[in-house]
Order: structure tokens, then sequence, then C-alpha cells
């Protein structure tokens, strides 16, 4: 018999928690299939096989998507999760990128224009994004019409990056009907995204 359990989302220990209710149910030979959202999840469900019998197996589908896959061997006897036995990340890092001009550094700006484009390019090549990118002041303009860094930023922010670009700024420079990425923003959500960041970037 399958099984399958949606855990996309759900916090340690709960997908965990979600899985060892189903082995317990299960016979020797059900198959369980577990969708998490991170590899935290993804080790914790390893451990969890261990400890029951159960065979198995992961793969990443895409970006914040794992399919795990367990097959029961041994007859559960309903022990309780111990949940210290598993890793939980208590809190998620938060990256806030801090774009604050359309040039990078100073002394030539022609230069400087092709440094921030090369910038956004390679930041959207990381595995890892920032969780939001702000824009503010001349930074405005590289999310507006005839930015080079459009394709990035999209590419971005369909990987869940948070775009931000501030309204103030683009009422200034004429670019409010502009926007191409993103969504405007205020003074106070720019204050809140950088006093909630673990780590900020500025380039």
């Amino acid at each position: 018999m399958k099984h399958e359990v949606n855990a996309l989302g759900k916090q340690c220990p709960i997908p965990v928690v979600m899985t060892k209710k189903v082995i317990d149910g299960a016979a020797i030979g059900d198959e369980i299939t577990v969708l998490v959202d991170n590899e935290t999840a993804v080790k914790n469900l390893s451990r969890l096989a261990n400890k029951t019998g159960c065979s198995f197996v992961s793969e990443k589908l895409e970006e914040k998507k794992y399919q795990v896959k367990l097959e029961v061997q041994t007859q559960q006897k309903g022990e309780p999760v111990e949940e210290e036995e598993f890793v939980c990340d208590t809190h998620k890092k938060v990256t806030v990128a801090v774009i604050s001009s359309n040039v990078m550094g100073n002394g030539d700006d022609e230069l400087g224009g092709i440094l921030i484009k090369g910038f956004l390019y390679a930041l959207s090549q990381m595995e890892t994004h920032p969780d939001t990118i702000l824009f503010y002041n001349g930074g405005a303009k590289l999310t507006t019409e005839g930015s080079a860094s459009l394709e990035d930023l999209k590419k971005m922010e369909e990987e869940g990056v948070e775009i931000l670009t501030c309204g103030t700024c683009l009422k200034h420079y004429g670019l409010m009907d502009k926007l191409q990425v993103g969504k405007v923003t205020d003074m106070y959500t720019i204050a809140e995204r950088m006093m909630g960041a673990d780590k900020i970037i500025r380039p």
C-alpha cells in the first residue's frame, strides 16, 4: 500500500511526527512518500528511517521541495518520537541585500554600471539567494524599464526572493509607472527588513 505525507511548510519536528504516525499504522512492504521543503527535514527523516528500520531514498525535486521515500520493513510498536534525537533549525538566517545606487563603487560610472550588472547576475546564479533585495535612491533605476538587470532580478523573484523598491525614490526619478519587477515599498518596510536581517549585503 502507498501512503503520502505532505509536510511542505511544516516546522521541525512536525514532518517527523507526521511520518512516524503513518509508519505506525503501516504494514510491512508499505511505501511512504513524504514531501518537505528543507534539507534539515530530509536528514531528520533519514534518522527516523534508521530508527524504525525503513529503507530511505531522497530526491531534490526543485528549489525548496524534496521527496523522501520510505519502505516499511519491520512492524512498528508505536514507540513515541524522541524530539531530541532530531536536529531543528530554530532560527532561519535572514539575508538582505541593499542596493542604493545603479552603479557599484566610486570612480567611473560606466564601469560602475557594468559592475552592478555583474553583481546582480552573479547573485542570481548562486545556489542560495538573499531573502530580500531592497532598492532605493539610484538603485530604484535597476528594477524599472530599461534596466539591464531585469532578467536576473525576475529569475530571483521567481525563485522566492522578495524584491522591494522605494516608492518615494521611484516618484522622485519619475519611474513610478516603469517598475518591471518586484513591488513598491515604503521606508518603514525597508527599515523593518534591515532590522530583521542577520546579514546585510551592500555591494
